[in-house]
């Protein structure tokens, strides 16, 4: 992982669409994590929280994350990868075209890739922006989420 991609205002964000942003670092998903998002969600299937069974009767022979609990690591890991220089507020405006391709197995170690696809224009000077996220397994040979998330900025 590098230094943060430094975008220097609001206004700036359009010279910075079609460019990929990044990647963060690599983190590990734990069973501890899953739990805990389990609780915290009240999604308690199997797949998710019993190991045992999942060793037994899961397609892929252990306990695997939720598929929102990776999407959830997006506001940790992207200040990682960009900041946004001059937004007094940024704010989360929701997420398109959401894909969950490959599971995040219990003890994998993900990351999340970042390109800036959109940016329009919103009253006062602010600017709603949409990123192409990417999350990789490690070792995977296909990303385990896929998503556009939009975030509105402003100055």
């Amino acid at each position: 992982m590098s230094a943060p991609t430094i975008i220097p205002s609001v206004r700036a964000l359009k010279q910075f669409v079609g460019k990929s942003l990044g990647a963060s670092s690599w983190v590990t998903v734990s069973q501890e994590q899953i739990n805990a998002f389990a609780d915290a969600t009240g999604d308690h299937q199997w797949i998710h929280v019993d190991v045992e069974r999942a060793r037994r009767e899961s397609p892929f022979k252990g306990t695997i994350a939720h598929g929102y609990l990776t999407l959830s690591l997006a506001p940790s890991l992207l200040p990682e990868i960009f900041r946004v220089e001059g937004a007094r507020l940024g704010v989360n405006y929701g997420i398109e075209k959401m894909r969950l391709p490959a599971p995040v197995p219990a003890g994998a170690r993900v990351r999340v890739l970042a390109e800036l696809k959109d940016v329009r224009d919103m009253p006062g000077g602010g600017a709603r922006a949409t990123f192409g996220l990417v999350f990789e397994v490690e070792g995977g040979a296909k990303p385990a989420c896929v998503a556009d998330a939009i975030y509105v900025y402003y100055p």
